[in-house]
């Protein structure tokens, strides 16, 4: 499976502005089972957190312990795709807007 191995802040971005070649985007995307499949068995990552799309696709993370991580987006048809992957997830503590610190 395609890695961007990059800083999370440029990963997204490197990730979508590369134009792969038609063989790697054959790569990059996939049916949803078999993507969470992969990422469980290669590298141990499973889902931490989602979200709905404005478009109606479901954006996920899934994390390892060892620090690995993948986004993936899901279109509604079952389509996985590769959206960015690194290394160094960091869990930050969740702050609820306009609280008191």
């Amino acid at each position: 499976m395609f890695r961007c191995l990059t800083a999370v802040s440029g990963a997204l971005l490197l990730c979508l502005s590369a134009q792969p070649s038609a063989a790697q985007a054959q790569m990059m995307c996939g049916d949803r089972g078999k993507v969470v499949s992969s990422l469980e068995k290669s590298y141990s990552e499973a889902p931490v957190s989602m979200g709905l799309a404005s478009n109606g696709a479901v954006i996920e993370v899934f994390t390892s312990n060892k620090g690995t991580f993948t986004i993936i987006m899901t279109h509604p048809s079952g389509l996985s795709c590769l959206m960015a992957a690194g290394e160094s997830w960091e869990e930050l503590p969740k702050h609820e807007v306009g609280a008191q610190t």
